[in-house]
C-alpha cells in the first residue's frame, strides 16, 4: 500500500509541478488563443477541433462544452469535432488514406475566419498536419495543443499550446485544462466583456 501512495503522491506532485511552469510560460497563449475563438465565434464563424485517440476524444469534449454549455447558461455556440463522422471517416480514409480524414473536413467545412484546434500530443500526427495545412488555405487560425516540444507543428499555428513534457497522460491532462480554460474564457469574452474583442 505504501509503494501505491507513493506512485500516487509522485504523480500528482509531477502533475502539480507542470501546472505551474506551463502556465507560467504560456497562459498569456492561452488568453490569446481563447479571445480569437471567441472573436471568430462573435463574427459568424466556427471552431473545428481534431485529434488522435485521446486526444479525439478531448475535441469531442471541448465542442460538446460549447455546443452544451460550461459553467453559465448561455445560446450554444458552433463547433465541430472532426473525429465524429464514421461514414466521412471511413469513405475519406478509404479513398485517400487516413492522413487526409481531417483536411478533407476542414477544407468542405472552413471558411475565412473560422478557427482550428489541433491536438497532437507529439506535434508530429501526419493527419493534423494536413488539417492545418488546408486550414491554412482556407484562410483559418490555427491553434495548437502539443507537447514533448511541439514536433512538425512547432511554428505551424498561430498560437501554439506546448505542454513541456515527454509524458503523454501528464500532455493529456494540460491539454484538457487548457480546453476547459479556453471554454471559461470564451464565455467570458463573449458575454461578459465584449468590448474587449474589439
Amino acid at each position: 500500500m505504501d509503494e501505491a501512495f507513493d506512485i500516487i503522491n509522485a504523480y500528482a506532485e509531477e502533475g502539480a509541478a507542470l501546472r505551474r511552469s506551463f502556465f507560467s510560460a504560456c497562459a498569456g497563449t492561452l488568453d490569446a488563443a481563447a479571445r480569437q475563438m471567441a472573436r471568430c465565434l462573435a463574427n459568424g464563424g466556427k471552431i473545428l477541433v481534431c485529434g488522435n485517440g485521446g486526444s479525439a476524444a478531448d475535441a469531442q469534449h471541448m465542442t460538446g462544452e460549447l455546443l452544451g454549455r460550461f459553467l453559465m447558461e448561455r445560446r450554444p455556440l458552433p463547433a465541430i469535432a472532426l473525429t465524429v463522422d464514421t461514414s466521412t471517416l471511413t469513405a475519406v480514409g478509404n479513398d485517400y488514406g487516413y492522413d487526409e480524414v481531417f483536411a478533407r473536413q476542414v477544407a468542405g467545412l472552413g471558411k475565412p475566419g473560422d478557427v482550428l484546434v489541433a491536438i497532437s500530443t507529439s506535434g508530429n500526427s501526419p493527419n493534423v498536419l494536413r488539417a492545418i495545412e488546408e486550414a491554412r488555405k482556407a484562410g483559418m487560425t490555427v491553434i495548437g495543443f502539443t507537447g514533448k516540444g511541439g514536433g512538425k507543428m512547432s511554428g505551424a499555428c498561430d498560437y501554439e499550446l506546448c505542454v513541456s513534457s515527454p509524458k503523454t497522460p501528464l500532455i493529456q491532462e494540460m491539454h484538457e485544462v487548457c480546453m476547459h480554460l479556453s471554454c471559461e474564457l470564451i464565455d467570458h469574452y463573449l458575454f461578459q466583456c465584449p468590448e474587449l474583442l474589439k
